[in-house]
């Protein structure tokens, strides 16, 4: 009693003003949003909500850094699904900055109070560089707006700091276990949606009359040449299809590394992750993207052969892994079985559009897409004449035409497709070096944990992360700029990365090893 008696006045110090506060902000909303109710406006009363819910989220950011990356995330996912709403309203497209800013702000206050851990990240240097070059590019001259070189610091590295984030939010196996288990969750969900809208068509989770410059996002339609079958590519929860289809990537990676430390560590969650394995694998083929389809079945026969290489094979563990890829191409079958007995037409117009287009002969794209283009775009960012220069960060990047439409400015050309090709248009050869110099040590240092980390339960994991990074870094940006610059695989790039280099400091927890330690013998060879 006296403990409790003697915490009170703290207490009663650090909480009213927080608690007023909400109060406060409680009742303006409930006023804002009567208004609104009664005059029948929708979009108002949208917003009110919005803004109320976005206080809360900061409210608990400061409080929590580690639940305010949880809400950042939620938030970074199903942004898009309210902007399409709402008439693509800039204000909720920056809206993420200002939650990822909170994130960061107390974040900050619990490493000044020695409650959060950081890093010095092996390949600070070159990391350093980048961002020098790339703040010096505001200025250049050729740049026809300071505006532009805002939008390229942002696009580019405003999510950098996500890598102490990620490295700190580790403390323990259970938050590890926590936090990939609060992403498959959120990817059941999106997933599921872009199954739905990919049979129900475009007029399911999307506005009937959407912004101007996302209409042709939504509306998109990919026609097989031979068959002439028509597929509508799913956009989900986002504004673009594209979006859907490389947050579907990563989320197949996500799903693959944690449930190879699920098969070594307890069974708890293992049905989960191998459902979302299903759920992600057929929307995966019913986004009619081929780039999507090619990089995740690549990447899961990698991930094939690195977990065996990797198992810890002095304690039998690699049988678990020859069993977990058995099962998970068992789980990927069924789920794509079940899709074809119960909507056909839409998985054989998906079918029939990879075959037509990326079969040899015909009217196959393989070759041209996959690297004939891509070479095409980069080698002509060489006949502008400031290839040595560049045109200024922010020029050739996502969001110019928003930059356009509201300060009435144009960018100085028009640039190329190939994003090696746009690094050189916005930051001259020397930023194209400087991004490879980066690239390079950040693979280098994350191929030195996969090392260390082999026979350990934490291999699956790293591996599928130092796999993501080389993929996203170097053949996604090669054919264009728009993966990096995503800000979905942008920040989940660096928070990984954070992820990764604190694995090998994690501790194996007693309370999930019970049910994992390796059999004595060998039941099936009997």
């Amino acid at each position: 009693m006296n403990l409790a008696h003697r915490s009170m006045p703290g207490d009663q110090l650090r909480r009213p003003l927080p608690l007023l506060g909400f109060i406060g902000l409680f009742i303006v909303t409930v006023y804002k949003a009567a208004n609104y109710v009664i005059a029948g406006d929708m979009n108002g009363l949208a917003y009110v909500a919005l803004l109320f819910i976005g206080s809360a989220f900061v409210v608990a950011m400061l409080n929590s850094w580690r639940n305010g990356l949880y809400f950042f995330l939620a938030w970074l996912l199903f942004e898009d699904f309210a902007r399409k709403y709402l008439g693509n309203d800039m204000a909720i497209y920056f809206a993420k900055d200002i939650l990822v800013g909170v994130v960061y702000l107390s974040f900050f206050i619990a490493y000044r109070r020695k409650q959060a851990t950081s890093f010095r990240p092996p390949f600070l240097v070159p990391l350093l560089l980048f961002v020098w070059f790339g703040v010096l590019q505001v200025f250049n001259p050729a740049s026809t707006s300071l505006i532009f070189g805002v939008l390229g610091l942002k696009l580019f590295f405003c999510y950098v700091p996500l890598l102490f984030v990620g490295y700190a939010l580790l403390n323990s196996e259970e938050q590890l276990r926590r936090f990939f288990f609060v992403n498959i969750v959120l990817v059941l969900i999106i997933a599921s949606l872009g199954i739905a809208q990919s049979i129900l068509g475009h007029t399911f989770l999307n506005p009937e009359r959407p912004a101007e410059e996302i209409r042709e996002l939504s509306t998109n339609y990919r026609v097989s040449p031979v068959s002439g079958l028509l597929s509508y590519r799913p956009t989900s929860v986002f504004v673009s299809t594209g979006r859907f289809g490389n947050f579907m990537l990563v989320s197949l990676l996500l799903v693959v590394g944690f449930l190879g430390y699920l098969l070594l560590r307890h069974r708890k969650g293992r049905h989960l992750a191998f459902v979302a394995l299903a759920l992600v694998s057929s929307a995966i083929v019913l986004g009619a993207a081929r780039g999507v389809l090619l990089w995740g079945a690549g990447s899961v026969l990698v991930f094939a052969v690195a977990f065996v290489w990797g198992a810890p094979w002095r304690q039998r563990e690699v049988i678990r892994v020859f069993r977990t890829v058995q099962r998970a191409a068992l789980g990927i079958s069924l789920g794509l079985g079940l899709l074809f007995f119960a909507f056909p037409e839409a998985l054989l117009s998906r079918v029939a559009f990879y075959t037509e287009t990326l079969s040899p002969g015909g009217a196959s794209q393989l070759q041209t897409r996959s690297w004939d283009y891509p070479l095409s775009n980069f080698l002509g960012a060489f006949g502008y004449e400031r290839w040595p220069y560049g045109y200024g960060i922010g020029t050739l990047s996502l969001g110019t035409q928003y930059v356009s439409r509201i300060f009435h400015v144009k960018p100085p050309t028009i640039g190329v497709e190939s994003g090696f090709g746009t690094i050189v248009l916005e930051m001259g050869v020397g930023g194209l070096l400087l991004w490879f110099v980066m690239g390079f040590a950040i693979l280098f240092a994350a191929w030195r944990v996969v090392k260390k980390l082999r026979g350990s339960v934490w291999f699956p994991l790293a591996f599928v992360i130092f796999w993501y990074a080389g993929l996203l870094l170097f053949p996604m940006t090669f054919t264009g700029m728009q993966p990096y610059q995503d800000f979905v695989l942008n920040a989940y790039l660096w928070l990984l990365l954070g992820i990764l280099f604190r694995l090998p400091t994690l501790a194996v927890s007693a309370q999930f090893t019970a049910a994992a330690q390796p059999p004595r013998h060998i039941p099936w060879m009997r």
